[in-house]
Protein backbone atom coordinates (compact mmCIF):
# COMPACT_ATOMS: atom_id res chain seq x y z
CA UNK A 1 0.00 0.00 0.00
CA UNK A 2 1.15 3.55 -0.79
CA UNK A 3 2.40 5.79 2.35
CA UNK A 4 0.41 8.67 3.23
CA UNK A 5 3.05 11.11 1.54
CA UNK A 6 3.10 8.98 -1.91
CA UNK A 7 -0.42 9.26 -2.15
CA UNK A 8 -0.15 13.10 -1.40
CA UNK A 9 2.04 14.00 -4.44
CA UNK A 10 -0.04 11.58 -6.79
CA UNK A 11 -3.26 13.61 -5.57
CA UNK A 12 -1.50 16.96 -6.03
CA UNK A 13 -0.94 16.22 -9.69
CA UNK A 14 -4.29 14.76 -10.31
CA UNK A 15 -5.73 18.12 -8.56
CA UNK A 16 -3.50 19.66 -11.24
CA UNK A 17 -5.41 18.24 -13.78
CA UNK A 18 -8.56 19.01 -12.59
CA UNK A 19 -7.88 22.87 -11.56
CA UNK A 20 -6.72 23.18 -15.36
CA UNK A 21 -9.97 22.05 -16.22
CA UNK A 22 -11.85 24.67 -14.47
CA UNK A 23 -10.01 27.30 -15.37
CA UNK A 24 -10.16 26.05 -18.71
CA UNK A 25 -14.01 27.17 -18.68
CA UNK A 26 -13.43 30.65 -17.46
CA UNK A 27 -13.52 32.84 -20.34
CA UNK A 28 -11.65 35.75 -19.04
CA UNK A 29 -8.61 33.32 -17.76
CA UNK A 30 -5.83 35.13 -19.76
CA UNK A 31 -2.68 34.63 -16.92
CA UNK A 32 -0.15 37.33 -17.75
CA UNK A 33 2.47 34.55 -15.93
CA UNK A 34 3.45 31.91 -18.13
CA UNK A 35 3.73 29.29 -16.07
CA UNK A 36 -0.36 29.69 -15.39
CA UNK A 37 -1.31 29.67 -18.83
CA UNK A 38 -3.36 26.95 -19.65
CA UNK A 39 -1.01 25.25 -22.24
CA UNK A 40 1.89 25.42 -19.55
CA UNK A 41 -0.41 24.07 -16.93
CA UNK A 42 -1.24 21.03 -19.46
CA UNK A 43 2.20 20.12 -19.50
CA UNK A 44 2.85 20.76 -16.07
CA UNK A 45 0.41 17.94 -15.52
CA UNK A 46 2.23 15.55 -18.12
CA UNK A 47 5.80 15.80 -16.88
CA UNK A 48 4.54 15.66 -13.19
CA UNK A 49 2.30 12.17 -14.37
CA UNK A 50 5.34 11.12 -15.88
CA UNK A 51 7.94 11.66 -13.13
CA UNK A 52 5.47 10.05 -10.72
CA UNK A 53 5.71 6.83 -13.05
CA UNK A 54 9.70 7.46 -13.34
CA UNK A 55 9.25 7.46 -9.18
CA UNK A 56 7.35 3.93 -8.95
CA UNK A 57 9.41 2.18 -11.72
CA UNK A 58 12.71 2.72 -10.24
CA UNK A 59 11.17 1.93 -6.48
CA UNK A 60 9.83 -1.38 -8.02
CA UNK A 61 13.27 -2.07 -9.52
CA UNK A 62 14.61 -1.17 -6.02
CA UNK A 63 12.63 -3.46 -4.21
CA UNK A 64 12.74 -6.51 -6.87
CA UNK A 65 16.96 -6.19 -6.50
CA UNK A 66 16.32 -6.24 -2.69
CA UNK A 67 14.09 -9.42 -2.88
CA UNK A 68 17.21 -11.07 -5.14
CA UNK A 69 19.56 -10.08 -2.48
CA UNK A 70 17.90 -11.49 -0.03
CA UNK A 71 17.36 -14.93 -1.76
CA UNK A 72 21.23 -14.30 -2.25
CA UNK A 73 21.98 -14.05 1.01
CA UNK A 74 19.17 -17.01 2.85
CA UNK A 75 21.67 -19.86 2.63
CA UNK A 76 24.87 -18.00 3.85
CA UNK A 77 25.47 -18.65 7.39
CA UNK A 78 23.73 -22.35 7.33
CA UNK A 79 26.88 -22.85 4.24
CA UNK A 80 29.32 -21.11 6.89
CA UNK A 81 28.66 -23.53 9.48
CA UNK A 82 28.85 -26.33 6.90
CA UNK A 83 32.14 -24.86 6.18
CA UNK A 84 33.40 -24.63 10.23
CA UNK A 85 32.36 -28.62 10.66
CA UNK A 86 33.93 -29.36 7.93
CA UNK A 87 37.19 -27.75 8.83
CA UNK A 88 36.98 -29.56 11.80
CA UNK A 89 37.48 -32.79 10.73
CA UNK A 90 40.58 -32.26 9.10
CA UNK A 91 42.79 -32.11 12.08
CA UNK A 92 43.86 -28.16 10.80
CA UNK A 93 45.91 -26.18 13.62
CA UNK A 94 44.12 -24.45 16.41
CA UNK A 95 44.93 -21.24 14.97
CA UNK A 96 43.41 -21.92 11.66
CA UNK A 97 39.96 -23.66 13.15
CA UNK A 98 40.15 -20.05 15.64
CA UNK A 99 40.59 -17.68 12.56
CA UNK A 100 37.64 -19.57 10.97
CA UNK A 101 35.49 -19.74 13.72
CA UNK A 102 35.97 -15.97 14.22
CA UNK A 103 34.84 -15.26 10.46
CA UNK A 104 31.83 -17.43 10.93
CA UNK A 105 30.62 -15.91 14.32
CA UNK A 106 31.21 -11.81 13.20
CA UNK A 107 28.64 -13.68 9.69
CA UNK A 108 26.86 -15.24 12.17
CA UNK A 109 25.89 -12.34 14.22
CA UNK A 110 26.76 -14.36 17.52
CA UNK A 111 29.34 -12.89 20.15
CA UNK A 112 32.79 -14.48 21.33
CA UNK A 113 31.52 -16.64 24.67
CA UNK A 114 33.13 -16.13 27.94
CA UNK A 115 34.46 -18.50 30.83
CA UNK A 116 34.92 -15.97 32.93
CA UNK A 117 31.68 -15.17 35.55
CA UNK A 118 30.46 -11.60 35.46
CA UNK A 119 31.68 -9.54 38.73
CA UNK A 120 28.37 -8.59 40.60
CA UNK A 121 30.04 -5.27 42.44
CA UNK A 122 31.52 -4.53 38.44
CA UNK A 123 29.43 -2.03 36.44
CA UNK A 124 30.50 -3.58 32.77
CA UNK A 125 31.93 -1.09 30.11
CA UNK A 126 30.25 -0.17 27.21
CA UNK A 127 31.09 -2.95 24.57
CA UNK A 128 30.80 -2.72 20.96
CA UNK A 129 29.17 -5.43 19.09
CA UNK A 130 30.76 -8.07 17.05
CA UNK A 131 28.14 -8.24 15.20
CA UNK A 132 28.50 -6.74 11.64
CA UNK A 133 25.58 -7.70 9.87
CA UNK A 134 25.41 -5.18 7.16
CA UNK A 135 24.97 -7.75 3.50
CA UNK A 136 28.03 -5.75 2.12
CA UNK A 137 29.75 -6.55 5.66
CA UNK A 138 28.70 -10.41 5.55
CA UNK A 139 29.57 -10.76 2.06
CA UNK A 140 33.14 -9.38 2.73
CA UNK A 141 33.92 -11.49 5.70
CA UNK A 142 32.28 -14.41 3.84
CA UNK A 143 35.63 -13.70 0.88
CA UNK A 144 37.72 -13.38 4.02
CA UNK A 145 36.83 -17.17 4.87
CA UNK A 146 37.24 -18.38 1.58
CA UNK A 147 40.69 -16.81 0.96
CA UNK A 148 41.49 -18.74 4.51
CA UNK A 149 40.17 -22.41 2.82
CA UNK A 150 42.21 -21.70 -0.59
CA UNK A 151 45.64 -21.79 2.06
CA UNK A 152 44.56 -24.75 3.37
CA UNK A 153 45.63 -27.87 1.58
CA UNK A 154 43.50 -30.51 2.66
CA UNK A 155 40.80 -28.36 1.71
CA UNK A 156 38.64 -30.78 -0.58
CA UNK A 157 35.46 -31.12 0.05
CA UNK A 158 33.62 -33.55 -1.91
CA UNK A 159 29.89 -31.98 -1.60
CA UNK A 160 29.29 -29.43 -4.33
CA UNK A 161 27.75 -26.97 -2.07
CA UNK A 162 31.09 -26.98 0.08
CA UNK A 163 33.50 -26.91 -3.50
CA UNK A 164 35.80 -24.04 -3.18
CA UNK A 165 34.94 -22.71 -6.75
CA UNK A 166 31.52 -22.90 -6.21
CA UNK A 167 31.77 -21.21 -2.78
CA UNK A 168 33.44 -17.92 -4.85
CA UNK A 169 30.58 -18.62 -7.71
CA UNK A 170 28.57 -18.04 -4.55
CA UNK A 171 30.12 -15.17 -2.99
CA UNK A 172 30.37 -13.11 -6.61
CA UNK A 173 26.39 -13.01 -6.53
CA UNK A 174 26.07 -11.82 -3.00
CA UNK A 175 28.70 -9.08 -4.15
CA UNK A 176 26.38 -8.78 -7.41
CA UNK A 177 23.19 -8.44 -5.28
CA UNK A 178 24.24 -5.73 -3.18
CA UNK A 179 25.72 -3.76 -5.21
CA UNK A 180 22.53 -4.20 -7.51
CA UNK A 181 20.58 -2.53 -4.61
CA UNK A 182 22.49 -0.42 -4.30
CA UNK A 183 22.53 0.95 -7.73
CA UNK A 184 18.71 0.60 -7.99
CA UNK A 185 18.54 2.61 -4.74
CA UNK A 186 20.56 5.53 -6.43
CA UNK A 187 17.97 5.62 -9.40
CA UNK A 188 15.32 6.01 -6.91
CA UNK A 189 16.88 9.09 -5.29
CA UNK A 190 17.39 10.60 -8.25
CA UNK A 191 14.16 10.10 -9.14
CA UNK A 192 12.94 11.47 -5.61
CA UNK A 193 14.85 14.79 -5.95
CA UNK A 194 13.23 15.51 -9.87
CA UNK A 195 10.14 14.69 -8.48
CA UNK A 196 9.98 16.63 -5.37
CA UNK A 197 11.65 19.61 -7.46
CA UNK A 198 9.06 19.66 -9.93
CA UNK A 199 6.28 19.39 -7.25
CA UNK A 200 7.81 21.71 -4.66
CA UNK A 201 10.35 23.33 -5.50
CA UNK A 202 9.84 27.16 -4.42
CA UNK A 203 8.38 29.37 -6.83
CA UNK A 204 8.12 27.37 -9.76
CA UNK A 205 7.01 23.84 -8.02
CA UNK A 206 3.60 22.37 -9.28
CA UNK A 207 2.35 23.31 -5.82
CA UNK A 208 3.41 27.23 -5.62
CA UNK A 209 2.13 27.32 -9.55
CA UNK A 210 -1.45 25.84 -8.16
CA UNK A 211 -1.68 28.45 -5.34
CA UNK A 212 -0.81 31.55 -8.30
CA UNK A 213 -3.53 30.02 -10.19
CA UNK A 214 -6.09 30.29 -7.59
CA UNK A 215 -4.68 33.78 -6.79
CA UNK A 216 -5.39 34.71 -10.27
CA UNK A 217 -8.81 33.51 -10.27
CA UNK A 218 -9.65 35.68 -6.62
CA UNK A 219 -7.93 38.61 -8.78
CA UNK A 220 -9.79 38.20 -11.91
CA UNK A 221 -13.56 37.09 -10.04
CA UNK A 222 -13.25 38.04 -6.80
CA UNK A 223 -12.98 36.19 -3.21
CA UNK A 224 -16.76 35.77 -3.45
CA UNK A 225 -17.27 34.94 -6.45
CA UNK A 226 -18.64 31.71 -7.67
CA UNK A 227 -15.74 30.96 -10.46
CA UNK A 228 -13.12 31.23 -6.79
CA UNK A 229 -14.84 29.34 -4.86
CA UNK A 230 -14.33 26.20 -7.40
CA UNK A 231 -10.76 26.65 -7.57
CA UNK A 232 -10.46 27.43 -3.84
CA UNK A 233 -11.92 23.72 -3.16
CA UNK A 234 -9.52 22.22 -4.68
CA UNK A 235 -6.64 20.93 -2.41
CA UNK A 236 -3.22 20.96 -3.11
CA UNK A 237 -0.36 20.08 0.16
CA UNK A 238 3.17 20.48 0.33
CA UNK A 239 5.70 17.87 2.67
CA UNK A 240 7.99 20.71 2.82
Amino acid sequence: MPSTSEVGHAKNVANLQKLTEQVITFTNYNPPVDNLKVANLQTLYTTASTKLSEVEDKRHANKNAITVRQSAFENLKSICTKIINHLEILGLPEGTIDQAKSLNRVIQGGQKKTTTPPDENVQPAPTVSTSRQSYTQQAENFGILLQLLSTIPTYAPNEDDLKLINLNTYKDSLVSSTQSVDQTEAELNLKLIERDNLLYADGTGLYTIAQNVKKYVKSLYGATSPEYSNVSDIKFTSPI
